[in-house]
C-alpha cells in the first residue's frame, strides 16, 4: 500500500488532522486518479460536522479531479495518464434504478469502512461517499470517473463533479424546463448559481435568484439571473411573481437546506409548477405544507440528487459547453488553498460568501 496524505475527521465538529494514510492499489473495475484539485461542498461540511451520522474516522471530499496513475483488471475506457472528473456516483449497473436510467439511486449498498484507505497504523478508515477526495489520491470505481479533456483546468474541471451537475441537471433532468418557461432560484451560493446557469441554458424566460444577500443576487445576475429578490421580505414570493409578470414560476429549485426555504418554496409557483428540492437540512428537520393548495392547481414537489444526472452522458456535454464559453466554470471560484489550509478553506465556505473553495496539490 501507498502512504499519501489526507484531511481526516477523526470527531465531528473539530478541525480536520492533516495526516499520512494508507491507500491499496485499484482492484477489479478501480481506477487510481492522482488529484489536482478538490473543491469543498457543503455536503462534506454537513458530514464533518455530524449532520447526518455516519462512520469515524473518515476520509471526507467528493467533488474532484486529477489524473489516472493506474488501472484495476477490468477496466475500459479510462488508461493512465487520462485527465478525469471523480464523482460520488457509484453505479453497479443492474439494480432496478440504473437499469432504469436513475443511476444516482443506486440501489446496491457501498460499504466506505471496507474501502481502499486504512489509517497509517492499519486500521478502519471511512472512505466517505464512495470518493475520500480530500487526499492526494483516490481509488474509486470506474463508474465514478469521466474522462476530460487535459486542457480544462483540474481546479475548474472538479467544480463539474457534484456542484455544476447538481444545479444545471436539477433544471435539465429534474424540472424538464421547456424554453420559454420560468424559474425560481432560492439560494444564490455554489449550486444556485449552477442552477440559474442550467436555466439560462436551457432558453428560459425569466430567471428569479432568491437569496439574503443582495451581493449574491448580483452575483447571480452576471450567471443569468434576470430579477433578484431579497429572501428577507416580508413575503418575497410576491416580489417573485411581479418580477415574472404577475404569474407563478413553472419550476422552483430550492438548493439551500433553510427550512425556511422549503416551506415557502411553494408560494412561488404557478399553476402546474414544480418544486425540485435540492438543498439538503439536517436529519430529523422537518417542513410543512397545505397540501389542498399543491391539489387543487396541479402542483408538485419532487427531490433531485446529484441533478439525476448520468454522468458520462451529462458531463460530456457540460464540458462543451465550457469549452464554447457558455457555461461559466472559471468564475465560480472564490479561492485556491492548500491542503494544510483545509480548515480555513471551510471556514470561509462556512461564512457563507464564497461560491466554491478548492483544494490545489502541487505536484
Amino acid at each position: 500500500m501507498q502512504t499519501i496524505k489526507a484531511a481526516v475527521c477523526h470527531a465531528f465538529g473539530d478541525p480536520l488532522v492533516i495526516e499520512e494514510i494508507r491507500i491499496r492499489a485499484p482492484e477489479m473495475g478501480e481506477v487510481e486518479v492522482t488529484l489536482d484539485a478538490v473543491a469543498i461542498c457543503h455536503s462534506d461540511i454537513s458530514y464533518a460536522e455530524g449532520a447526518w451520522g455516519g462512520s469515524l474516522p473518515a476520509v471526507y471530499g467528493h467533488e474532484a479531479a486529477g489524473i489516472v496513475t493506474a488501472v484495476g483488471a477490468g477496466v475500459r475506457g479510462l488508461a493512465q495518464g487520462d485527465s478525469v472528473v471523480v464523482t460520488l456516483i457509484r453505479t453497479c449497473g443492474s439494480c432496478p434504478s440504473c437499469a432504469g436510467g436513475q443511476p444516482t439511486q443506486c440501489e446496491t449498498p457501498y460499504d466506505g469502512d471496507a474501502g481502499p484507505i486504512k489509517t497509517a497504523d492499519g486500521g478502519k478508515l471511512h472512505q466517505a461517499m464512495a470518493s475520500g477526495a480530500f487526499a492526494e489520491k483516490v481509488v474509486v470505481d470506474q463508474s465514478q470517473v469521466v474522462r476530460i479533456s487535459a486542457d480544462i483546468p483540474k481546479a475548474s474541471a472538479s467544480l463539474i463533479a457534484c456542484g455544476v451537475i447538481t444545479g444545471v441537471g436539477a433544471v435539465v433532468n429534474a424540472a424538464k424546463l421547456r424554453a420559454g418557461q420560468d424559474v425560481v432560484v432560492i439560494g444564490a451560493g455554489g449550486v444556485g448559481l449552477n442552477a440559474i446557469q442550467g436555466a439560462r441554458i436551457a432558453g428560459a424566460r425569466r430567471i428569479v435568484a432568491v437569496d439574503m444577500s443582495e451581493d449574491k443576487l448580483e452575483v447571480a445576475r452576471e450567471f443569468g439571473a434576470t430579477h433578484g429578490v431579497l429572501a428577507t421580505h416580508q413575503k418575497p414570493w410576491r416580489a417573485a411573481m411581479k418580477a415574472l409578470g404577475g404569474r407563478g414560476a413553472d419550476a422552483v429549485i430550492v438548493t439551500v437546506g433553510a427550512i425556511a426555504a422549503y416551506e415557502q418554496a411553494p408560494r412561488y409557483l404557478g399553476r402546474g409548477g414544480k418544486v425540485i428540492m435540492v438543498g439538503m437540512p439536517h436529519s430529523g428537520a422537518m417542513a410543512s405544507y397545505e397540501p389542498v393548495v399543491l391539489a387543487a392547481v396541479g402542483q408538485g414537489m419532487v427531490g433531485s440528487k446529484m441533478g439525476d444526472v448520468v454522468i458520462q452522458r451529462d458531463i460530456p456535454w457540460m464540458v462543451d459547453l465550457y469549452s464554447q464559453g457558455r457555461l461559466k466554470l472559471d468564475e465560480l471560484i472564490s479561492g485556491r488553498w492548500s491542503l494544510g489550509q483545509i480548515n480555513e478553506a471551510i471556514a470561509d465556505t462556512k461564512g457563507g460568501a464564497a461560491r466554491r473553495n478548492v483544494i490545489v496539490f502541487d505536484r
